[in-house]
């Protein structure tokens, strides 16, 4: 079960990479660039793999459910940052 959970994060983490990839083929609006797509990889895989760690050693439901909701918000708090600057640091994409 632990190893198809593991298997399903790198699964879901390539097919969201896949749509910037796609989408670049089709339309001039999307210009990633490679370390767009190492950042990207790097902030999905290591929030599914923060996430999987959590639901391994957390016991009560209430934690697991909290502590991955937390995770998910500092992920798009780190995405908004980096794409559009939502806090205004030097890291902001505008």
């Amino acid at each position: 079960m632990q190893n198809i959970r593991l298997t399903g994060i790198v699964l879901i983490v390539g097919v969201l990479l896949l749509i910037p990839f796609v989408a670049m083929k089709f339309t001039g609006e999307v210009k990633w660039t490679s370390i767009d797509f190492i950042t990207a990889g790097v902030l999905l895989l290591g929030t599914g793999l923060a996430c999987e760690f959590v639901l391994r050693k957390v016991k009560k439901l209430s934690h697991r459910v909290a502590i991955c909701a937390a995770i998910l918000f500092v992920l798009f708090i780190i995405w908004a940052e980096l794409a559009v600057g939502l806090i205004g640091t030097r890291f902001a994409g505008s």
